[in-house]
C-alpha cells in the first residue's frame, strides 16, 4: 500500500533524453506555441528530446508505444502533453516500462497535474520537466484500463459526451463544460441498477451515476470526506440515490460550493477492491464507462481496484 507520503526517487539523469508525445488536438495553448516553448527550453538547457506530434487522435496509442520503446532503449523520459485524457493513454504505456513519466497539463480541468503541483502554464511545466524530481504516486484500474484522475458509468459518461460536443461547438472551456453539463443534468432520466460487491459483502443499489475516484484535489473541491483515502492507498466511490431533477441541481449546487459530501442523497466510501455487475446482465455484457474524460465500453462485471505499480512521476522537488 502506499504510504500517506509517498517517497521520491533520486532526480532523473541528466543527460536523459525526453521523449514527448504532444496531442495537437488537445487543449486550449496551441500546438505550435507549446512546441515552440519546448524547443527553446530544451535547447537552452541543452537537454536531448524528440518530438512526436499527434495530428489524429487515433495515432496516440501507436505515438506513445513509439516513445515508451524509445526511452527503454535510451534510459530516457516519457513526456505527455495534452488533456486528461492523453496523459492516461501516454501513462498506460509508460506504467509498467520503469521510466519516468512527464506531464505538459493541455486540457480543460487538468486534475491530474495540479494535484501534483505541476504547473499549467507550459514554461513552467517544462522546467518540471528539467529540475523536478520522481516520485511513485497512485493509479487505478477498472478491469484492465488504468484511469488517472476518475472513471464512472452511468450519467458521468453521458455528461461528458455532451460535453465534447459543446466545446467542438463552442470552445474548449470551463464555463462551456458547466453550461453542457446542467443540460444533460435536465435531459437525462435512467438510472443504474448494480450490484456491489466490496469487502465481502454484496449489495443491490440503483443510482443514476457510480463515479470512482483516484484524484485528492478533484475530490476535495466537491466537499467528498474519503478525498485523503487516495493518499493512503485507497479509492473513493460516491453514489447518489435516485431524486428528482431539482434536486439533482441542488446537488450540483452543493458540489460547486464543496459541500456534495454532506447530501443526505448522497453517499460515499474508501476502497482498494470493487466489482460492479450491472443487475440487467445475467451474462457477460458491455457497458459505457468514462476514463479521464473519455468514453469507452467494457466487459462486465467492472473491476475497480489500486494498481499493483505506481507511476513514476516527475513533480516540482517543493511538491515532493
Amino acid at each position: 500500500m502506499l504510504c500517506e507520503q509517498s517517497p521520491t526517487k533520486p532526480s532523473p539523469s541528466p543527460e536523459a533524453p525526453f521523449f514527448i508525445v504532444l496531442n495537437a488536438g488537445s487543449g486550449h495553448n496551441d500546438a505550435r506555441l507549446v512546441s515552440a516553448i519546448i524547443q527553446r527550453a530544451m535547447g537552452q538547457a541543452g537537454r536531448r528530446f524528440e518530438l512526436l506530434l499527434v495530428e489524429k487522435p487515433r495515432h496516440l496509442a501507436e505515438m506513445a508505444r513509439h516513445a515508451v520503446a524509445s526511452a527503454q532503449r535510451q534510459q530516457g523520459i516519457v513526456v505527455a502533453a495534452g488533456g486528461d485524457g492523453t496523459l492516461n493513454t501516454v501513462a498506460s504505456a509508460t506504467l509498467n516500462s520503469g521510466r519516468p513519466f512527464g506531464v505538459l497539463p493541455q486540457g480543460t480541468f487538468n486534475y491530474f497535474g495540479r494535484t501534483h503541483g505541476i504547473p499549467e502554464n507550459p514554461e513552467e511545466a517544462v522546467q518540471v520537466l528539467l529540475n523536478g524530481v520522481v516520485r511513485p504516486v497512485q493509479m487505478g484500474l477498472v478491469n484492465d484500463r488504468l484511469f488517472l484522475v476518475n472513471a464512472s458509468l452511468g450519467l458521468y459518461p453521458k455528461i461528458l459526451q455532451d460535453r465534447e460536443a459543446f466545446k467542438q461547438q463552442f470552445g474548449r472551456r470551463r464555463l462551456v463544460a458547466l453550461w453542457s453539463g446542467i443540460l444533460t443534468l435536465m435531459r437525462e432520466r435512467s438510472q443504474l441498477t448494480i450490484q456491489l460487491e466490496h469487502e465481502g459483502g454484496v449489495r443491490l443499489v440503483r443510482t443514476p451515476s457510480l463515479f470512482i475516484g483516484n484524484n485528492r484535489l478533484q475530490l476535495t473541491q466537491i466537499g467528498i470526506p474519503e478525498a485523503n483515502s487516495v493518499e493512503r492507498g485507497q479509492l473513493a466511490a460516491i453514489m447518489v440515490r435516485p431524486v428528482g431533477t431539482l434536486a439533482m441541481f441542488g446537488l450540483l449546487l452543493r458540489g460547486a460550493l464543496g459541500q456534495l459530501g454532506e447530501a443526505e442523497h448522497v453517499h460515499s466510501f474508501a476502497f482498494r477492491r470493487l466489482t460492479v455487475q450491472p443487475r440487467m446482465a445475467r451474462t457477460r455484457c458491455r457497458i459505457k464507462v468514462a476514463i479521464d474524460g473519455e468514453v469507452t465500453s467494457l466487459n462486465t462485471p467492472l473491476v475497480f481496484q489500486v494498481a499493483p505499480q505506481p507511476l513514476l512521476l516527475i513533480v516540482p522537488a517543493s511538491a515532493a
